[in-house]
Protein backbone atom coordinates (compact mmCIF):
# COMPACT_ATOMS: atom_id res chain seq x y z
CA UNK A 1 0.00 0.00 0.00
CA UNK A 2 1.37 3.39 -1.01
CA UNK A 3 1.47 6.09 1.67
CA UNK A 4 1.52 9.86 1.15
CA UNK A 5 4.64 11.81 2.03
CA UNK A 6 4.14 14.42 4.81
CA UNK A 7 4.21 17.97 3.51
CA UNK A 8 5.11 21.35 4.97
CA UNK A 9 2.82 24.32 5.64
CA UNK A 10 4.43 27.65 6.55
CA UNK A 11 2.80 30.02 9.02
CA UNK A 12 2.84 32.82 6.41
CA UNK A 13 0.79 30.66 4.03
CA UNK A 14 -1.89 30.24 6.69
CA UNK A 15 -1.92 33.92 7.71
CA UNK A 16 -2.89 34.74 4.12
CA UNK A 17 -5.48 31.95 3.98
CA UNK A 18 -6.61 30.25 7.19
CA UNK A 19 -8.45 27.74 5.01
CA UNK A 20 -5.11 26.07 4.29
CA UNK A 21 -5.23 24.51 7.76
CA UNK A 22 -8.78 23.27 7.27
CA UNK A 23 -7.82 21.69 3.95
CA UNK A 24 -4.81 20.01 5.55
CA UNK A 25 -6.85 18.71 8.50
CA UNK A 26 -9.56 17.32 6.25
CA UNK A 27 -7.07 15.62 3.93
CA UNK A 28 -5.32 12.33 4.57
CA UNK A 29 -1.57 13.13 4.35
CA UNK A 30 0.28 14.09 7.48
CA UNK A 31 1.49 17.70 7.49
CA UNK A 32 4.03 19.84 9.36
CA UNK A 33 2.83 23.30 10.38
CA UNK A 34 5.73 25.59 11.35
CA UNK A 35 6.82 29.18 11.79
CA UNK A 36 9.23 30.67 9.28
CA UNK A 37 10.74 32.67 12.16
CA UNK A 38 11.87 29.63 14.11
CA UNK A 39 15.45 29.86 12.83
CA UNK A 40 15.40 26.15 11.96
CA UNK A 41 16.80 25.52 8.44
CA UNK A 42 14.26 24.24 5.96
CA UNK A 43 16.56 21.41 4.90
CA UNK A 44 16.64 20.19 8.53
CA UNK A 45 12.83 20.11 8.57
CA UNK A 46 12.61 18.33 5.23
CA UNK A 47 15.16 15.73 6.33
CA UNK A 48 13.41 15.05 9.63
CA UNK A 49 9.95 14.89 8.08
CA UNK A 50 11.41 12.30 5.70
CA UNK A 51 11.87 10.02 8.73
CA UNK A 52 8.11 9.69 9.18
CA UNK A 53 7.25 6.04 8.77
CA UNK A 54 4.20 4.55 7.06
CA UNK A 55 2.14 4.32 10.23
CA UNK A 56 2.42 8.09 10.79
CA UNK A 57 2.18 9.24 7.17
CA UNK A 58 -1.59 9.78 7.21
CA UNK A 59 -4.07 11.16 9.74
CA UNK A 60 -1.42 12.94 11.80
CA UNK A 61 -0.03 16.46 12.20
CA UNK A 62 3.43 17.68 13.19
CA UNK A 63 4.47 20.79 15.12
CA UNK A 64 7.91 22.25 15.69
CA UNK A 65 9.10 23.04 19.20
CA UNK A 66 12.35 23.74 20.98
CA UNK A 67 10.88 23.05 24.43
CA UNK A 68 13.18 24.06 27.27
CA UNK A 69 16.33 22.78 25.57
CA UNK A 70 16.62 25.27 22.72
CA UNK A 71 17.17 22.37 20.31
CA UNK A 72 14.55 21.86 17.59
CA UNK A 73 12.22 18.92 17.85
CA UNK A 74 9.24 17.74 15.82
CA UNK A 75 6.24 16.42 17.75
CA UNK A 76 3.83 14.11 15.94
CA UNK A 77 0.18 14.18 17.01
CA UNK A 78 -2.85 12.12 15.99
CA UNK A 79 -5.76 14.20 14.70
CA UNK A 80 -8.53 12.14 16.31
CA UNK A 81 -6.73 12.28 19.67
CA UNK A 82 -6.49 16.06 19.42
CA UNK A 83 -10.18 16.33 18.60
CA UNK A 84 -11.09 14.23 21.62
CA UNK A 85 -8.94 16.49 23.79
CA UNK A 86 -10.80 19.53 22.44
CA UNK A 87 -14.04 17.96 23.65
CA UNK A 88 -12.60 17.51 27.15
CA UNK A 89 -11.25 21.08 27.22
CA UNK A 90 -14.58 22.46 26.01
CA UNK A 91 -16.31 20.85 28.99
CA UNK A 92 -13.73 21.53 31.71
CA UNK A 93 -13.16 25.14 30.63
CA UNK A 94 -16.94 25.79 30.45
CA UNK A 95 -16.54 26.95 26.85
CA UNK A 96 -20.11 26.55 25.59
CA UNK A 97 -20.94 30.28 26.01
CA UNK A 98 -17.78 31.26 24.09
CA UNK A 99 -18.50 32.35 20.51
CA UNK A 100 -15.10 33.64 19.39
CA UNK A 101 -11.41 32.96 19.94
CA UNK A 102 -9.05 35.95 19.72
CA UNK A 103 -5.51 34.86 18.83
CA UNK A 104 -2.64 36.79 20.42
CA UNK A 105 -0.29 33.81 20.03
CA UNK A 106 0.94 32.13 16.84
CA UNK A 107 -1.11 29.13 15.77
CA UNK A 108 2.15 27.22 15.26
CA UNK A 109 2.34 27.11 19.06
CA UNK A 110 0.74 23.81 20.16
CA UNK A 111 -1.26 25.46 22.95
CA UNK A 112 -2.88 27.97 20.58
CA UNK A 113 -3.25 25.46 17.74
CA UNK A 114 -5.35 23.05 19.82
CA UNK A 115 -7.01 25.36 22.34
CA UNK A 116 -8.04 27.96 19.75
CA UNK A 117 -7.82 26.93 16.09
CA UNK A 118 -8.87 23.29 16.46
CA UNK A 119 -11.42 24.11 19.16
CA UNK A 120 -12.98 26.83 16.96
CA UNK A 121 -13.08 24.43 14.00
CA UNK A 122 -14.59 21.60 16.00
CA UNK A 123 -17.29 23.66 17.73
CA UNK A 124 -18.10 26.05 14.88
CA UNK A 125 -16.79 29.19 16.59
CA UNK A 126 -15.19 32.27 15.00
CA UNK A 127 -11.42 32.72 14.97
CA UNK A 128 -10.11 36.29 15.12
CA UNK A 129 -6.48 36.56 14.02
CA UNK A 130 -4.29 39.44 15.23
CA UNK A 131 -0.65 40.49 14.74
CA UNK A 132 -0.02 39.99 18.47
CA UNK A 133 1.03 42.56 21.06
CA UNK A 134 3.51 44.19 18.70
CA UNK A 135 0.51 46.14 17.34
CA UNK A 136 -1.37 47.48 20.40
CA UNK A 137 -3.83 49.57 18.36
CA UNK A 138 -5.03 46.53 16.43
CA UNK A 139 -5.28 44.49 19.62
CA UNK A 140 -7.33 47.24 21.26
CA UNK A 141 -9.75 47.21 18.33
CA UNK A 142 -10.08 43.42 18.40
CA UNK A 143 -10.59 43.24 22.17
CA UNK A 144 -13.05 46.15 22.19
CA UNK A 145 -15.34 44.80 19.50
CA UNK A 146 -15.34 41.09 20.33
CA UNK A 147 -18.21 39.54 22.29
CA UNK A 148 -18.29 36.33 24.35
CA UNK A 149 -14.69 35.61 23.41
CA UNK A 150 -11.75 33.56 24.63
CA UNK A 151 -8.08 34.55 24.94
CA UNK A 152 -5.07 32.24 25.27
CA UNK A 153 -2.03 33.93 26.79
CA UNK A 154 1.36 33.20 28.32
CA UNK A 155 2.40 34.94 31.52
CA UNK A 156 5.07 37.06 29.82
CA UNK A 157 2.34 38.88 27.87
CA UNK A 158 0.59 40.23 30.96
CA UNK A 159 3.05 43.09 31.75
CA UNK A 160 2.78 44.14 28.11
CA UNK A 161 -1.03 44.18 28.27
CA UNK A 162 -0.86 46.25 31.46
CA UNK A 163 1.60 48.66 29.86
CA UNK A 164 -0.42 49.05 26.64
CA UNK A 165 -3.80 49.32 28.37
CA UNK A 166 -3.16 50.87 31.82
CA UNK A 167 -6.76 51.95 32.45
CA UNK A 168 -8.88 50.05 29.92
CA UNK A 169 -11.02 46.96 30.31
CA UNK A 170 -12.51 44.59 27.75
CA UNK A 171 -15.92 43.28 28.76
CA UNK A 172 -16.29 41.01 25.73
CA UNK A 173 -13.66 38.53 26.92
CA UNK A 174 -15.32 35.86 29.06
CA UNK A 175 -12.54 33.23 29.19
CA UNK A 176 -8.80 33.80 29.67
CA UNK A 177 -6.46 30.81 29.57
CA UNK A 178 -2.81 30.77 30.62
CA UNK A 179 -0.27 28.09 29.73
CA UNK A 180 3.30 27.82 28.48
CA UNK A 181 4.94 28.76 31.76
CA UNK A 182 4.27 29.97 35.26
CA UNK A 183 0.77 31.28 36.01
CA UNK A 184 1.00 35.10 36.63
CA UNK A 185 -0.62 34.99 40.07
CA UNK A 186 0.97 38.29 41.12
CA UNK A 187 -0.90 40.08 38.30
CA UNK A 188 -4.29 38.48 38.90
CA UNK A 189 -5.86 41.77 40.00
CA UNK A 190 -4.68 43.47 36.81
CA UNK A 191 -5.94 40.56 34.68
CA UNK A 192 -9.35 40.88 36.35
CA UNK A 193 -9.28 44.63 35.72
CA UNK A 194 -8.49 44.07 32.03
CA UNK A 195 -11.08 41.32 31.63
CA UNK A 196 -13.76 41.90 34.30
CA UNK A 197 -16.20 39.32 32.90
CA UNK A 198 -13.69 36.53 32.33
CA UNK A 199 -13.25 33.21 34.04
CA UNK A 200 -9.50 32.61 34.28
CA UNK A 201 -7.75 29.25 34.01
CA UNK A 202 -4.27 27.97 34.73
CA UNK A 203 -3.47 25.26 32.14
CA UNK A 204 -0.45 22.99 32.38
CA UNK A 205 1.13 20.75 29.78
CA UNK A 206 3.79 20.53 27.10
CA UNK A 207 4.06 19.95 23.36
CA UNK A 208 4.52 16.20 23.94
CA UNK A 209 1.14 16.20 25.74
CA UNK A 210 -0.47 17.87 22.67
CA UNK A 211 -0.62 20.00 24.83
CA UNK A 212 -2.74 19.67 27.96
CA UNK A 213 -2.26 17.65 31.16
CA UNK A 214 -4.06 19.61 33.91
CA UNK A 215 -6.48 22.51 34.33
CA UNK A 216 -7.16 24.70 37.36
CA UNK A 217 -9.60 27.63 37.63
CA UNK A 218 -7.61 30.60 38.96
CA UNK A 219 -10.01 30.99 41.88
CA UNK A 220 -9.35 27.41 43.05
CA UNK A 221 -5.96 28.25 44.58
CA UNK A 222 -3.93 31.36 45.53
CA UNK A 223 -0.68 29.59 44.59
CA UNK A 224 0.82 30.06 41.12
CA UNK A 225 2.56 26.71 41.47
CA UNK A 226 -0.75 24.83 41.85
CA UNK A 227 -1.63 23.39 38.43
CA UNK A 228 -4.78 21.54 39.42
CA UNK A 229 -5.78 17.95 38.71
CA UNK A 230 -4.94 15.77 35.68
CA UNK A 231 -7.51 15.58 32.90
CA UNK A 232 -9.53 12.38 32.44
CA UNK A 233 -7.26 10.07 30.46
CA UNK A 234 -4.06 11.62 31.87
CA UNK A 235 -1.80 10.10 34.55
CA UNK A 236 0.99 11.97 36.36
CA UNK A 237 3.74 10.70 38.62
CA UNK A 238 7.01 12.03 40.04
CA UNK A 239 10.21 10.02 40.36
CA UNK A 240 12.82 9.97 43.12
CA UNK A 241 14.27 13.26 41.80
CA UNK A 242 10.82 14.96 41.76
CA UNK A 243 10.72 14.93 37.96
CA UNK A 244 7.15 14.86 36.61
CA UNK A 245 6.27 12.21 34.03
CA UNK A 246 2.96 11.63 32.28
CA UNK A 247 0.92 9.16 30.26
CA UNK A 248 -1.96 10.52 28.19
CA UNK A 249 -4.49 9.13 25.75
CA UNK A 250 -4.25 12.49 23.96
CA UNK A 251 -0.46 12.83 23.83
CA UNK A 252 1.98 12.79 20.92
CA UNK A 253 2.66 9.45 19.24
CA UNK A 254 6.25 10.21 18.20
CA UNK A 255 9.06 12.75 18.39
CA UNK A 256 11.81 13.53 15.91
CA UNK A 257 15.07 15.28 16.76
CA UNK A 258 18.74 15.04 15.88
CA UNK A 259 18.80 11.47 17.21
CA UNK A 260 16.00 10.34 14.87
CA UNK A 261 12.39 9.24 15.36
CA UNK A 262 11.19 7.94 18.72
CA UNK A 263 7.78 6.34 19.14
CA UNK A 264 5.68 7.08 22.21
CA UNK A 265 3.67 3.99 23.14
CA UNK A 266 0.47 4.22 25.18
CA UNK A 267 2.27 2.88 28.25
CA UNK A 268 5.33 5.14 27.90
CA UNK A 269 5.99 7.56 30.74
CA UNK A 270 7.09 10.85 29.14
CA UNK A 271 9.06 13.50 31.08
CA UNK A 272 7.54 16.98 31.11
CA UNK A 273 10.83 18.70 31.91
CA UNK A 274 9.38 20.00 35.20
CA UNK A 275 9.87 19.14 38.84
CA UNK A 276 6.80 18.76 41.03
CA UNK A 277 4.82 16.76 43.53
CA UNK A 278 1.25 15.60 44.13
CA UNK A 279 -0.82 17.33 46.81
CA UNK A 280 -3.15 15.55 49.19
CA UNK A 281 -6.32 16.57 47.33
CA UNK A 282 -5.17 15.15 43.99
CA UNK A 283 -3.87 18.45 42.65
CA UNK A 284 -0.23 18.96 41.66
CA UNK A 285 2.39 21.53 42.55
CA UNK A 286 5.13 22.63 40.17
CA UNK A 287 8.53 23.24 41.72
CA UNK A 288 10.18 24.52 38.54
CA UNK A 289 11.82 23.40 35.32
CA UNK A 290 14.47 20.74 35.71
CA UNK A 291 17.12 23.32 34.79
CA UNK A 292 15.68 25.96 37.17
CA UNK A 293 16.34 24.06 40.40
CA UNK A 294 19.99 23.57 41.30
CA UNK A 295 22.36 23.51 44.26
CA UNK A 296 24.59 26.44 45.15
CA UNK A 297 27.14 25.82 47.91
CA UNK A 298 25.16 22.68 48.76
CA UNK A 299 21.85 24.52 49.17
CA UNK A 300 18.92 23.90 46.82
CA UNK A 301 17.95 27.02 44.89
CA UNK A 302 14.62 27.35 43.05
CA UNK A 303 14.64 30.14 40.48
CA UNK A 304 10.81 30.15 40.16
CA UNK A 305 10.47 30.79 43.89
CA UNK A 306 12.88 33.73 43.72
CA UNK A 307 11.15 35.12 40.63
CA UNK A 308 7.79 34.85 42.38
CA UNK A 309 9.07 37.11 45.17
CA UNK A 310 10.63 39.55 42.70
CA UNK A 311 7.45 39.79 40.60
CA UNK A 312 5.39 40.49 43.71
CA UNK A 313 7.38 43.72 44.12
CA UNK A 314 8.26 44.69 40.54
CA UNK A 315 5.74 46.25 38.16
CA UNK A 316 7.69 45.41 35.00
CA UNK A 317 8.92 42.10 33.61
CA UNK A 318 11.42 39.87 35.41
CA UNK A 319 13.20 36.75 34.22
CA UNK A 320 16.61 35.12 34.47
CA UNK A 321 19.20 32.93 32.81
CA UNK A 322 21.62 30.43 34.29
CA UNK A 323 25.32 31.18 34.69
CA UNK A 324 28.18 29.85 36.80
CA UNK A 325 30.27 32.19 38.96
CA UNK A 326 34.08 32.55 38.55
CA UNK A 327 34.60 29.63 40.96
CA UNK A 328 32.40 27.37 38.85
CA UNK A 329 29.46 27.34 41.30
CA UNK A 330 26.02 27.27 39.71
CA UNK A 331 24.07 30.55 39.78
CA UNK A 332 21.78 32.78 37.79
CA UNK A 333 21.42 36.34 36.51
CA UNK A 334 18.23 38.32 37.22
CA UNK A 335 17.02 40.51 34.34
CA UNK A 336 14.51 43.33 34.81
CA UNK A 337 12.58 45.40 32.27
CA UNK A 338 12.35 48.35 32.05
CA UNK A 339 15.82 49.24 33.33
CA UNK A 340 15.52 49.86 37.09
CA UNK A 341 17.09 52.69 39.07
CA UNK A 342 19.47 51.87 41.93
CA UNK A 343 16.89 52.37 44.68
CA UNK A 344 14.46 49.96 42.98
CA UNK A 345 17.20 47.32 42.78
CA UNK A 346 18.10 47.76 46.45
CA UNK A 347 14.44 47.38 47.48
CA UNK A 348 14.08 44.19 45.45
CA UNK A 349 17.27 42.72 46.88
CA UNK A 350 16.07 43.50 50.39
CA UNK A 351 12.89 41.57 49.61
CA UNK A 352 14.91 38.62 48.29
CA UNK A 353 17.25 38.78 51.26
CA UNK A 354 14.30 38.79 53.66
CA UNK A 355 12.79 35.68 52.08
CA UNK A 356 15.84 33.57 51.14
CA UNK A 357 19.38 32.77 52.20
CA UNK A 358 22.39 34.33 50.45
CA UNK A 359 22.70 31.30 48.14
CA UNK A 360 19.47 32.38 46.43
CA UNK A 361 20.75 35.83 45.47
CA UNK A 362 21.48 36.47 41.78
CA UNK A 363 25.07 36.75 40.61
CA UNK A 364 24.06 40.12 39.19
CA UNK A 365 21.04 42.13 38.14
CA UNK A 366 20.75 43.38 34.57
CA UNK A 367 18.29 45.83 33.09
CA UNK A 368 16.92 45.79 29.55
CA UNK A 369 14.58 48.18 27.80
CA UNK A 370 12.55 45.32 26.38
CA UNK A 371 12.53 41.59 27.05
CA UNK A 372 13.37 39.45 23.99
CA UNK A 373 10.44 37.15 23.24
CA UNK A 374 10.00 33.95 21.28
CA UNK A 375 7.22 33.82 18.66
CA UNK A 376 5.01 32.05 21.23
CA UNK A 377 5.27 34.98 23.65
CA UNK A 378 7.67 33.37 26.13
CA UNK A 379 10.88 35.12 27.15
CA UNK A 380 13.80 34.03 24.94
CA UNK A 381 16.40 33.12 27.55
CA UNK A 382 19.08 32.34 24.97
CA UNK A 383 18.90 35.90 23.65
CA UNK A 384 18.58 37.19 27.20
CA UNK A 385 21.94 35.62 28.03
CA UNK A 386 23.67 37.11 24.97
CA UNK A 387 22.14 40.59 24.98
CA UNK A 388 24.94 43.12 24.46
CA UNK A 389 22.55 45.97 25.26
CA UNK A 390 21.81 44.77 28.79
CA UNK A 391 22.94 47.16 31.53
CA UNK A 392 24.49 45.71 34.68
CA UNK A 393 22.77 47.50 37.56
CA UNK A 394 24.07 45.39 40.46
CA UNK A 395 26.84 42.83 40.87
CA UNK A 396 27.29 40.42 43.77
CA UNK A 397 30.64 40.70 45.47
CA UNK A 398 31.81 37.10 45.87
Amino acid sequence: MKHSKPYLIRENDVSCNIGRLDEAWEGSPTFLYFSGKSGVPIDWLETKVGLIENEFSEGHFILLTSGSTGRPKLVVGHRRRAERLCGILHELQSSEPVKEAVCLLPLTYCYSFVNQWLWARQFGRSLIMTPGLSEPAEIRTALTHTRDAMLCLVGAQVPLLIRHFPSESFAGIIRVHFAGGRFPQENLSNIKRLFPNAEIYNNYGCAEAMPRLTIRPAKASPEASNIGKPLPGVELKSDEHSRILFRSVFGAVAMIDDTGLSRIANDTWVPTGDLGRPLEDGQWQILGRSNEVFKRYGEKVSIPQVLSTVRDHWDGQADCYRQADPQGEEGYVLVLSPIPINEEVRKLLRRVGGAFSRAHWPLRVEGVTKMPLLPNGKVDRQRLASNDNARIVWHQRL
